[in-house]
């Protein structure tokens, strides 16, 4: 079958606003649509930027949006955006995050909100000696389901608190990686956590849109684990 891939275009360098581009592509529907990318790249215009990495699913790099929803290109089978022969799939830049040219957006401000919420393990003090930190696995399944980002910033693109009511807002993803900590049986970091999480720009600013949970890639319940955030932080 042949789709058109009407793909958004910048150069922050040449171009004085974004513009719409289209190719058209031969593809089988059981093709992804970095497949369909990669051809473009390959074959019809090799100035498309567009990052990717592993090609399946794991490292984040190619999150997109396809069809006006943030998905993984390397995920994405053509057969889901593109229903018949002709069918045209639009495909823009994450949301929320400075275009540095076509499809590839600027991570820098995204991973410096991450880190505000210390996403890393906190403890009292050293393990016991020739120890470990024991923990049952209802413990660790309190807090299995956040381990399973992969920092792709989808999330954080389909945030409707970032499109202007608070642009300071932390973001999804952090949250999720603060709770991944906070319920951990093991961390002790709950108040050096707080002062970034119990915020008009931490999880207070969540209004429960669902929007983080409805694109992510890696099915996490990312409005239940803000909400549980919410609790621990005011109980």
């Amino acid at each position: 079958m042949q789709i058109t891939l009407k793909i958004q275009r910048y150069n922050p360098e040449t171009d004085p606003a974004p513009r719409f581009q289209e190719y058209r592509v031969e593809v089988e529907p059981a093709d992804r649509v970095l497949d369909a990318l990669m051809k473009v790249k390959s074959t019809q215009d090799g100035s498309l930027a567009f990052r990717k990495s592993c090609a399946h699913g794991v490292c984040g790099s190619d999150a997109m949006v396809i069809n006006g929803k943030e998905r993984l290109a390397c995920k994405t089978l053509v057969r889901e955006v593109a229903e018949a022969d002709g069918a045209v799939v639009t495909i823009q830049p994450l949301e929320h995050l400075k275009t540095l040219r076509d499809l590839m957006v600027e991570q820098a401000e995204f991973f410096a909100r991450w880190r505000k919420v210390r996403p890393y393990f906190i403890a009292d003090g050293p393990a016991p000696a020739g120890r470990e930190r024991l923990q049952s696995p209802e413990e660790r399944q309190a807090f299995d389901d956040p381990t399973k980002c992969i920092l792709c910033a989808s999330c954080y693109s389909a945030c409707p608190i970032l499109d202007g009511k608070n642009p300071n807002f932390v973001g999804p993803a952090a949250l999720a990686q603060a709770a991944r900590f906070l319920f951990d049986s093991r961390d002790t970091g709950l108040e050096e956590r707080r002062p970034v999480l119990d915020h008009p720009d931490g999880a207070r600013a969540c209004e429960n849109h669902f929007e983080c949970t409805r694109v992510c890639p890696r099915g996490i319940k990312i409005t239940k684990a803000i909400n549980l955030t919410k609790r621990r932080i005011q109980g």
